[in-house]
């Protein structure tokens, strides 16, 4: 049988995985919500599926492994919303399910550390959400899930360069805030090392190894562009977004040791220094 990735939600980060699994032979199905993201799909040799709306009988049918990038919903999670049973009944079937989570299910831990067994304690509602959606995967019998917490997202097209060319980048001041962050590529890394070597139950965190406050990576991405670093603002004197201001509202570093220690891992950007000096070079 052909190994065969399902890929729910197959966005900006499971893409990434798709090399990794294309060059050993796999089958990758990738959905979208927009018939207009299908011929990039399929340029990639991924084989598109519009949903919700296609019938997803066969693509379950014919997988060995699963992805699940999707955002729960006010409704809860999209893909259990509408394929619990199915994908229940078929649980057996799967030698491996990825569900994307964040380390948002942490909340706030003022600046201190937290791994997989720091009890889940978020602080926003999209982290409420997460834990709701991970505990409604884990109640699957016999499914062999793996739990993905991933920290600040950030690689090619989503980085801070383009606002500090253009001016609008800020350098927000909260005494005593960190993230945690991670280069897309380490995590189709990640994801490539647990399907190689299938542990479910499995929790991990994917993040670097230099959790770091905000406003320093600013700084060093003007000072990698050779522009004035930008001007130092009080969060409680900023003008933000609710959701801006959401990102605000939890400080915690985040230990990836499990994910070196179980699945031999070797960070291709173990830091915000290294990645943002890729970035650029790529831009270059």
């Amino acid at each position: 049988m052909t190994q065969t990735l399902l890929s729910f939600g197959h966005g900006y980060t499971a893409r990434w995985l798709d090399p990794l699994l294309l060059a050993q032979g796999w089958r990758v199905i990738g959905t979208t919500r927009s018939e207009d993201k299908a011929p990039s799909l399929m340029a990639r040799s991924v084989e598109p599926r519009i949903w919700p709306g296609a019938d997803m009988t066969p693509a379950l049918d014919a997988a060995t492994h699963l992805l699940i990038s999707a955002a729960p919903e006010d409704a809860g999670d999209p893909v259990l919303a509408e394929l619990h049973d199915a994908i229940a009944a078929r649980a057996g079937q799967f030698q491996w399910v990825g569900y994307l989570s964040t380390t948002g299910v942490y909340g706030d831990h003022g600046g201190g550390w937290v791994d997989e067994d720091t009890p889940l304690t978020p602080a926003t509602a999209r982290g409420q959400a997460r834990v709701a959606a991970e505990a409604e995967w884990a109640a699957i019998p016999g499914l062999p899930l793996h739990i993905f917490r991933l920290a600040g997202i950030y690689g090619p097209g989503r980085g801070p360069f383009a606002k500090v060319r253009d001016g609008t980048a800020r350098r927000i001041i909260k005494d005593g805030q960190v993230f945690s962050r991670t280069h897309v590529a380490d995590i189709a890394r990640v994801l490539a090392a647990s399907i190689a070597q299938p542990r479910p139950g499995a929790i991990y965190n994917v993040c670097d190894d230099d959790p770091a406050p905000p406003q320093d990576v600013i700084a060093y991405a003007a000072e990698l562009l050779r522009l004035p670093v930008p001007e130092a603002v009080l969060y409680d004197e900023a003008e933000m977004s609710p959701m801006a201001r959401s990102f605000y509202a939890e400080s915690k570093k985040v230990s990836n040791d499990r994910i070196k220690d179980e699945l031999g891992v070797e960070l291709l950007f173990p830091d915000y220094r290294s990645g943002l000096r890729a970035l650029l070079a790529q831009d270059a």
